[in-house]
């Protein structure tokens, strides 16, 4: 780490610079370019040759093992005999057989075990795995499954006929187009007398194996229909036997005469019991009138009533007009006017009295016609029932008929089948056209083995290449500013370059300077003093989202530069539970940050001043104790401000610990520290929402780790911020020291300096 000689004042205004980021982030179009694609293979090239290569290591193996293959086919069309379709009543009916079956029967076990047995398929290493040589990837492969599956598997047999089968099914092929019926059937294998030899034998053994299954299925199926034509003759005689019994039981009348009978009886019925239902009305309309009222005179006025009451009734009306006259004529109590009254009075007795007689005479018409409407009722009744029990008897009788005939029918069905059979027996089970018969092919199928391997290795390539693109796809993590420039209120501090295992060392006083790393450091320095307002910021939390991401290499870094600027530094190890920062300044103290916030040791027993002008608090013994000093944070950057000292606290992941919130809340400035090509965007962002408050609004974030050769192949605004000629001047730099000894401090930063402006 280099010091220089002539420290700045850090709280000295610069008045002539512009305080804005250091690094300022332009955002570009998420365009896809073939300079793109061309970094994204650079970037990917390693794993892209990887994956090629084991992909065509079983590829050439593969490859290597393939024997040219012959081909030969027949094509050929299947009939039905042309006699079947002589006594068809269809005109359209056609002559051909369904394709696809006939292709499954082509295809039969029986046909390919008999041309396996004929062929003598079994003395060919070709068909036969138990004549092949056992090869050293089968080997392993056996070996393999047999650590997983426990069940030994039996090798196959020389003389078993199943381990054949699938390999003769392999090279056979029989299909037919879907636009016609013509069948094709091929075979391949490394001989060609025998690819053409096999379709053909398919089709002469097909024309055997048709001609005796068509006749085995004839015989067994009139066989069975003789046996049905029994069985059927028998329940037709026995439903006939039926019909005729329960019709002579029964005594059953033809359907006819019974209908006839009943309608005429069920006709006379319901027009006698119709009058009688209007004599009802009539009769209780009658007596409702007359017991409505005990006027009679008003009542007979509203019916009809015999001769008599209607004398009466018209004689008492004469009256009571011969009275009105009276009235008019004399006063009421004249003689002639009460004998009248008198002679009203006795017609009005007589009328009433007769009205009653007519009542009495109604009632016992209605009882009558009650009696008479029982009666009918039951007659009714009883032809209801007649009606029913012969409907039920006709509808028993007649479904024994149909059941006869129906058993009848079935036999007639039976007879017509058994003597179309017994036609058939007598057909040929199907009639062959072949079109073309298979010949000795002259050429091998398929293309040569280079072909083959140069289309194996393209597959590869595009497999790998489409691999790195789908990786390259998934990759969310941080690998430049332009990928966290739309979260709000942060600043970019800066690219920190990778260490390798021997820059890195353990101890972090006795590493041999590396410039580029030095100057990304002096570059977040810069970018504090400049977010700060032109002065360095009294706290420093230094975080980062996990563990891992390299904040205690940037925080101790930060505090080796400003203590080589002679500005006065306390380092705090703020990660109370997983703090290891005293193993680099191996400061042999027994008491920490812990203790301090706990109350068990005092602020002067815990600072630890280092020979490089350093001061450094460790974090102590983790502790599980409810914390006295709740503001114990607050009064060490209190007392850091007031010893004109820079506080940088080594804090824990946000998100592993809640204590680091707080503590952003009381520094001035938080470095966020990002690890290039690990940490993802979305833990970024997380983790910056999480710290932001009202004091602490903008964080500085820096990414560390960064691997400039990597990220020079990126499309990244800061893609080119390390680029060749400064790395090849810093890795000169580099060796120059390493030759020559320690440069003078003085000269390599007014060195660099330059070098950074002209580029």
């Amino acid at each position: 780490m280099t010091i220089s000689t002539l420290p700045p004042d850090r709280n000295l205004p610069i008045s002539p610079m512009r305080y804005d980021p250091r690094f300022q982030v332009e955002t570009k179009a998420d365009n896809f370019d073939l300079a793109s694609a061309f970094r994204l293979l650079r970037r990917r090239m390693i794993m892209i040759i990887t994956i090629t290569g084991l992909l065509m290591v079983p590829a050439v193996i593969m490859i290597s093992g393939l024997k040219p293959a012959y081909q030969a086919w027949a094509r050929l069309i299947i009939h039905q005999p042309l006699a079947t379709s002589l006594g068809a009543d269809d005109s359209s009916h056609s002559d051909l057989l369904d394709v696809k079956s006939e292709t499954e029967r082509l295809l039969s076990r029986g046909i390919a075990e008999r041309v396996v047995r004929e062929l003598r398929l079994d003395l060919r290493p070709e068909f036969n795995p138990a004549l092949r040589k056992v090869s050293f990837v089968e080997t392993i492969r056996a070996k393999l499954r047999g650590l997983f599956d426990k069940e030994k598997t039996t090798p196959p047999e020389r003389g078993s006929i199943a381990a054949i089968i699938p390999e003769y099914y392999s090279a056979l092929g029989v299909w037919h187009e879907d636009k016609s019926d013509v069948i094709q059937i091929s075979f391949t294998a490394n001989d060609p007398a025998l690819a053409a030899a096999v379709p053909n034998r398919v089709i002469s053994i097909y024309l055997d194996e048709r001609k005796d299954s068509v006749r085995g299925r004839l015989d067994a199926a009139e066989k069975w229909i003789r046996q049905r034509i029994t069985e059927q003759q028998s329940r037709t005689d026995i439903a006939r036997d039926a019909a005729r019994n329960y019709q002579e039981s029964m005594d059953v009348v033809s359907k006819e005469d019974a209908q006839d009978e009943r309608i005429k009886s069920f006709l006379e019925l319901t027009g006698r019991e119709g009058k009688i239902e209007e004599s009802r009305v009539e009769v209780k309309a009658t007596i409702s009138t007359l017991e409505a009222t005990d006027n009679a005179s008003v009542a007979v006025q509203n019916i009809v009533v015999p001769d008599s009451i209607a004398t009466k009734q018209r004689d008492l009306r004469g009256q009571e007009q011969d009275l009105a006259r009276l009235l008019e004529t004399y006063d009421g109590n004249a003689q002639a006017v009460v004998d009248l009254r008198g002679e009203i009075e006795q017609s009005r007795a007589d009328l009433n009295l007769a009205t009653k007689q007519y009542l009495q005479t109604m009632r016992a018409k209605l009882a009558a016609l009650d009696h008479e409407a029982d009666a009918i009722q039951s007659s009714l009744a009883d032809a209801h029932e007649k009606r029913t029990r012969d409907a039920l008897l006709q509808t028993e009788l007649t479904r024994l008929q149909h059941v006869a005939d129906k058993e009848q029918t079935a036999l007639d069905k039976l007879e017509d089948q058994r003597r179309d059979l017994a036609a058939k027996a007598m057909l040929p089970g199907a009639e062959l056209e072949v079109f073309s018969p298979a010949s000795v092919p002259l050429a091998s199928q398929g293309r040569g083995r280079l072909f083959y391997l140069v289309g194996a290795l393209l597959a590869a390539i595009s497999g790998a290449v489409t691999a790195a693109f789908v990786i390259e796809m998934w990759d969310r993590t941080v690998r430049s500013f332009d990928q966290i420039a739309g979260m709000a209120r942060t600043i970019p501090a800066g690219l920190i370059p990778r260490l390798t295992q021997r820059e890195n060392s353990k101890t972090m006083f006795e590493h041999m300077p590396v410039p580029m790393f030095d100057e990304a450091i002096r570059t977040v320095v810069l970018s504090l003093k400049q977010s700060n307002g032109g002065k360095l910021p009294n706290s420093i939390v230094v975080t980062s989202a996990h563990s891992g991401d390299g904040k205690s290499l940037v925080a101790r870094s930060l505090a080796i530069e400003l203590a080589a600027a002679a500005i006065p530094v306390l380092l705090v190890d703020g990660d109370l539970r997983r703090g290891r920062l005293d193993s680099f300044f191996r400061s042999e103290l027994t008491h920490g940050l812990n203790e301090f916030l706990n109350g068990q040791a005092d602020i002067r027993d815990i600072v630890y001043r280092h020979p490089s002008g350093i001061h450094f608090i460790p974090s102590g013994k983790s502790s599980f104790q409810r914390r006295i000093r709740s503001n114990g944070l607050a009064e060490i950057i209190e007392m850091a401000g007031a010893a004109g000292q820079i506080v940088i606290f080594d804090s824990a992941p946000v998100l592993v610990s809640t204590d680091t919130v707080h503590l952003t809340a009381l520094a001035e400035r938080t470095l966020a520290v990002v690890r290039w090509g690990k940490t993802s965007r979305r833990a970024v962002e997380f983790s910056l929402q999480q710290m932001k408050s009202s004091r602490n609004s903008e964080i500085l974030v820096a990414i560390n780790n960064v691997n400039p050769s990597k990220h020079a192949l990126y499309n990244f605004g800061d893609s080119e911020m390390f680029s060749k000629s400064l790395m090849k001047y810093y890795n000169s730099d580099q060796e120059y020291i390493n030759n020559n000894g320690r440069r003078s401090v003085l000269e390599i930063v007014r060195t660099m300096q330059n070098h950074f402006l002209l580029h």
